[in-house]
């Protein structure tokens, strides 16, 4: 079962997480394999990114945390703080995936 990555910036970071930008999409791009879904969270005019949301396909939590703690983002200490929970993929792209579901 997936699981989701919440990051959240540290306050006055912006400076930082440009200057990181060319690293950290260039280790998304080598980890596109794992990724369902990420980006940048926007402040309401969709502009200054404050931290980011990763939705990634692994098995374990050891797994997630793993693989934030490579982001070059992490390494440059931009995240306050994380938060890593199990996610279950129900609709992904307009589509259904329970088992369950009325179709």
């Amino acid at each position: 079962m997936p699981y989701m990555i919440e990051t959240f910036d540290k306050p006055d970071t912006l400076a930082l997480r440009a200057a990181e930008r060319a690293a950290h999409l260039a280790f998304l791009e080598a980890n596109k394999h794992l990724l369902l879904a990420c980006g940048a969270k926007l402040d309401d005019a969709g502009e200054a990114a404050g931290g980011g949301l990763y939705v990634v396909n692994v098995e374990t939590r050891a797994e997630a945390e793993a693989f934030i703690a490579a982001d070059p983002f992490a390494i440059a200490g931009l995240f306050e703080r994380i938060v890593i929970n199990r996610w279950r993929k129900a609709y992904l792209d307009g589509v259904c995936f329970l088992p369950d579901a009325p179709k």
